[in-house]
């Protein structure tokens, strides 16, 4: 028997990638973005392939009303450090929500997903919107939750 014949294989014609909306209001941070890395990935699908963009296209809206739990709002702090010596730069979460929200959930979900070349490309599957407007409306996205 011909064992160079026993192939596994995947049909990657046949993804359909999907639209959807998530409303980020009062919502907790951590379990929204966990969540949405689950969906961004595809790990919901039962075709799911680990070496493939095979997640869905999501929108965020109202990122400006999401929700923290505990002391975080204020002790909570974002690092980063440019690789010369003295730069390292620290941020409170409040300081970066008033700069920019849209910052925290991308920082958030980032982190969520593997750290491997897919993770650029997972990440062009997300839309975040501070307001309740965004620019798809022509891809006809469903309300998730």
């Amino acid at each position: 028997m011909d064992t160079l014949s026993f192939k596994t294989i995947s049909n990657k014609k046949s993804i359909k990638k999907e639209w959807y909306i998530i409303d980020a209001k009062n919502k907790i941070l951590g379990r929204l973005s966990s969540q949405i890395a689950l969906l961004i990935r595809g790990k919901h699908k039962p075709y799911f392939i680990d070496n493939v963009n095979i997640g869905d296209n999501i929108i965020i809206i109202n990122v400006d009303k999401i929700k923290l739990t505990g002391k975080k709002w204020n002790n909570k702090t974002y690092i980063t450090y440019t690789g010369y010596p003295g730069g390292k730069k620290t941020i409170l979460f409040k300081d970066l929500f008033k700069k920019n929200p849209k910052k925290i959930l991308e920082k958030s979900i980032k982190g969520m997903l593997p750290k491997n070349r897919l993770r650029k490309q997972f990440l062009k599957n997300l839309h975040i919107y501070v307001g309740s407007k965004h620019n798809h409306y022509a891809q006809k996205p469903k309300i998730l939750f």
